[in-house]
Formats: structure tokens, sequence, C-alpha cells
């Protein structure tokens, strides 16, 4: 129950899904009712977000639109994907609370009031699980692999990394930064920066229009892109950490090998065509290379946190 005003943003990717956009709003609008009468909600708004559909999408939305003032849009000149729509997306909402839900009626907006009840119980994102999953096995067996895979290596117990329909608060929305195939990340971007995450089963629909706009080569799209959120996750604010430590490994060992000659050649035997030599400066110039990239990284970490300097992280003040 609130005991204050909340306003629920419902943010809503689409590509070339002309047949199903109406639908889909009549659905969010019923149950958008019902929150309001248990008292979840008090104000929403769908913001679509078009990415460079070829067929009557934008129309059906500029409809909508001018039939009902919570209904805006943001339309893209070109695809240029999800990651870019989400973020232009978070940029513009002006809610409490940020739902994610695609526009193919596989989402189900019946799941608004418990995805509300569970921010309710003081979790900042949580994302929904399509345990009944009703897409093709070409689709649903990459997808459990990904993720499974995604939650052993980012520790985070979730099932379902890759299902689009989440709750957020805003403070989530406004902390990350998302692109690539990042927008499958996002729990693992939260969890790194202290929100607190949780996950609800959630019914999945069979795709009543059109077809799936996604491929199996998305997933090793996805796991370099997990790959690039490890690091800077782990890295992004102490570059010195990584690079540091590489470099003094490579000098250490680079010493130790040029030591090691040195010792031979005291000894009266000749080192200047060994191989050995060679790979001992080499690995002795990377590590000076890679503390030098580690020092200039901290440099202009530095320059950029006094003048992007925000509190994201807060989570209380006074």
């Amino acid at each position: 129950m609130l005991d204050k005003e909340r306003k629920v943003s419902f943010v809503i990717p689409a590509y070339n899904e002309e047949e199903s956009l109406e639908e889909l709003y009549s659905l969010i609008k019923e149950n958008v009712d019902d929150c309001k009468k248990e008292n979840l909600l008090t104000d929403y708004e769908v913001l679509f977000i078009d990415d460079g559909s070829t067929d009557h999408t934008q129309d059906v939305i500029r409809k909508m639109s001018g039939q009902d003032e919570h209904v805006r849009y943001i339309f893209f000149r070109k695809n240029f994907g999800k990651s870019v729509a989400l973020q232009t997306a978070f940029r513009n909402v002006t809610g409490d609370v940020v739902i994610t839900m695609d526009a193919d009626l596989q989402d189900d907006p019946c799941e608004l009031a418990s995805f509300l009840k569970k921010i309710d119980e003081g979790y900042d994102l949580v994302s929904g699980w399509k345990y009944n999953r009703l897409d093709p096995a070409e689709k649903r067996l990459p997808s459990k692999l990904f993720n499974l895979v995604t939650a052993k290596m980012s520790g985070i117990d979730l099932h379902d990394f890759d299902c689009g329909y989440k709750a957020y608060r805003r403070e989530v929305t406004d902390a990350v930064d998302i692109y690539g195939q990042l927008h499958r990340y996002i729990p693992v971007l939260a969890f790194r920066k202290g929100f607190r995450i949780a996950e609800i089963q959630v019914h999945h629909n069979k795709r009543k229009h059109g077809k799936s706009k996604y491929g199996v080569e998305r997933y090793m799209q996805g796991l370099l892109d997990f790959f690039t959120v490890s690091f800077l996750s782990k890295y992004h604010d102490r570059p010195m950490y990584f690079f540091g430590r590489t470099g003094l490994l490579s000098l250490l060992l680079g010493g130790t090998i040029c030591l090691f000659l040195t010792v031979i050649w005291c000894m009266g035997n000749s080192i200047g065509t060994r191989p050995l030599l060679q790979l001992g400066i080499l690995l002795i110039i990377l590590g000076i290379q890679l503390f030098s990239v580690g020092f200039i990284g901290n440099m202009l970490l530095d320059v950029t946190f006094k003048n992007n300097y925000s509190e994201a992280h807060v989570k209380e003040k006074r």
C-alpha cells in the first residue's frame, strides 16, 4: 500500500510491431486500473521507443498518443538496437518506477501488480523469469545455457537474465549506462552498484503477430559483452589494480630472466643470440607500458570523477 503518490513509466521498445501495439496498450490500461484500485500506483505513462520500424508501427503509436495523453513516443531514424532504445528511454521517463516489457504481447501486463508489490518489499530491481517459456527449442536451449553461465560467473541468483520484463526504481535506471548488448546485464550492472535484486515468475505468451527479431548469434555477442561488464564493474574506478598487477608480473618475469642471463654472462657465456634475452627485454618494456596505462587511466578517472560526480551510489541522505 502506498503512503504517497507513485507514477509508473512503461518503457516499450518496438520494431515492426504494428499489429500488437493497440492490444498491448489496452491490456496495460486494464491492469493499471486494477493496480490503482489496490493503491499500488497513482499515475502512469507509456513510452514507446520505435527502433526504426519499416512498417506502420510509428503511425499506430502516433494515433494512440493523439487519443491518450498517457502515451508518449520516441522514434529513431534507423534501427540502433534494444540497448540504445532502453538507454534513451531511461533518460526520458518521468515515473518513480520503470517497467520494461517487449511489444510482441509475449510479456503479460497482468503481472504488473506482482512487480509493484515486490518493489514495495524493498527491492530496487525485480526481474521476470519466464519459467514456462513458449519459444521454439532453438531459442530456449541457448538461452538456458546463457543464463546458467551468466549466473555462475556473476554470482547473481537469477534464472532468466534475458527476460526483458523488469521493474526498476528510478534510481537504478539513472545509475546504469547500457550499450551494445548490455541490456541483458542490467541486473549485473545494478548488483555491482549495490542495488537489491529480486526475481518473480511471470507468465509467457506465444507470439501472436510477426516473427522474432533475434538470432542465435546474439548469445555470442552477449557473452563477449559479459566479459566487458565484468571487467568494467571490477576495474572501472581503479584501472591501476589491473594494469599495475599485470605490469608488475611482467616486470618481475622480465627482470628474473635478465638476471638469470646476467649470471650466465658473468660466467663467460655468450647471451647475445639467445631468444630468452629478447623475451626478457620485451617483458620489461611491456611491464613499463602497462604501468603507464594504469597511471594514465587513474589520471583520466580523477578528472572525470571531478567533472561528472554523481551520488547514484547514495541510498539515503539527510
